[in-house]
C-alpha cells in the first residue's frame, strides 16, 4: 500500500477525490511519506504541491504513476533524471 500524506496550509486540487478513489492510499505524517523510497508529488491548481504519495517498492511507484497517467495528469519530471522539491515524480493537470 502507498503512503499518503496532505501537506497543511495547501488547497487539494478539485482532482483529488479521484487520486484518492483510484489509488490505495494509507494516510501517515509528512514525515512517514518522506522516509518512503520514492516520493510523488501532486500539484493543485495554483501550481502548489499539496499532496505527497510515498512508496516503499518499485512496482508500487509504477502502478501509482500509471494511475495518475490514466487520470491524464502530466509529470513534470518524466524527462528529468533528479529529484525536484524531494520528488521523483510531480504530477498536475496539463
Amino acid at each position: 500500500m502507498l503512503k499518503t500524506t496532505l501537506l497543511d496550509g495547501v488547497t487539494p486540487a478539485t482532482f483529488d477525490k479521484q487520486i484518492t478513489g483510484n489509488l490505495l492510499l494509507e494516510s501517515v505524517s509528512p514525515d512517514e511519506v518522506r522516509a518512503e523510497k520514492m516520493i510523488i508529488g501532486v500539484r493543485n491548481g495554483d501550481g502548489d504541491i499539496y499532496r505527497l504519495i510515498g512508496a516503499t517498492k518499485m512496482n508500487s511507484y509504477v502502478n501509482a504513476v500509471e494511475e495518475l497517467e490514466d487520470m491524464e495528469l502530466v509529470d513534470e519530471l518524466a524527462d528529468v533524471e533528479e529529484t525536484r522539491e524531494g520528488c521523483d515524480a510531480i504530477f498536475g493537470e496539463a
